[in-house]
């Protein structure tokens, strides 16, 4: 089988990539980082999905860059907006993306591996600079200049498969492929019981998401019910 590294999240996007990369026949070794984020229980669903979803080993890697600050997911002065932003969102990682492909590029390359997927999506995530297809390609266009395997002729593929999807297309695609999204972290602000807000932009994009894909919603929520 090919080898894959996917980046794993424990959100639905990153389950859904993972599950994809697994139809395509690929021996898929998930990676997950335990970066300084203000919520770690988002760990523990990467954990559960690699699980569900066979993935071939799961890495969680501690790496740090919640010290830098300048996103309200890993500084606790900054809050969570619960209402619609204009512009690039607070909740965005500096750089975050750029530094677990890079991680993800040096594990492929001692594994053998050539293709990474990361569920980095356009669509309902416009505001991330790091989320567009000009990254992902200029990204893969790096890391083939940028190593031994690539020097060698032995090139790296970087796919983003939901980068222009809308969630509702995404869970469809994830229903169809057995994904069990009640084991999924999505919220930006979950409760220490892993129950999700319901009113931050990732919870409100992904009940949304549900509900345009006909599919019931088992995200487990504060007030007991998925946001109107």
């Amino acid at each position: 089988m090919t080898r894959a590294v996917v980046l794993i999240s424990g959100g639905l996007d990153s389950a859904t990539v993972l599950a994809m990369a697994r139809e395509r026949g690929c021996d898929c070794y998930g990676l997950s980082f335990d970066y300084g984020q203000r919520h770690r229980i988002e760990l523990q669903a990467a954990q559960r999905v690699a699980t569900s979803l066979g993935a071939a080993a799961h890495k969680v890697v501690p790496l740090d860059i919640g010290w830098m600050g300048g996103s309200a997911l890993t500084d606790t002065r900054l809050n969570v907006p619960h209402q619609p932003t204009e512009g690039i969102p607070i909740t965005y990682v500096p750089a975050r993306n750029t530094i677990f492909l890079a991680v993800a590029l040096g594990w492929a390359e001692v594994l053998n591996a050539r293709d990474i997927f990361i569920g980095a999506n356009a669509v309902d995530y416009a505001g991330y600079p790091d989320c567009r297809p000009a990254f992902i390609q200029a990204f893969q266009n790096l890391a083939n200049l940028g190593t031994r395997a690539g020097l060698e002729g032995h090139g790296f593929r970087v796919h983003a498969p939901l980068i222009n999807l809308s969630k509702a297309e995404i869970i469809a695609m994830g229903v169809r492929l057995g994904v069990d999204y009640a084991l999924t972290l999505s919220c930006y602000a979950p409760d220490t019981a892993g129950r999700a807000c319901g009113t931050c932009d990732s919870c409100r994009l992904r009940a949304q998401g549900f509900v345009a894909a006909g599919v019931a919603d088992p995200t487990p929520y504060v007030s007991g019910r998925p946001p109107v």
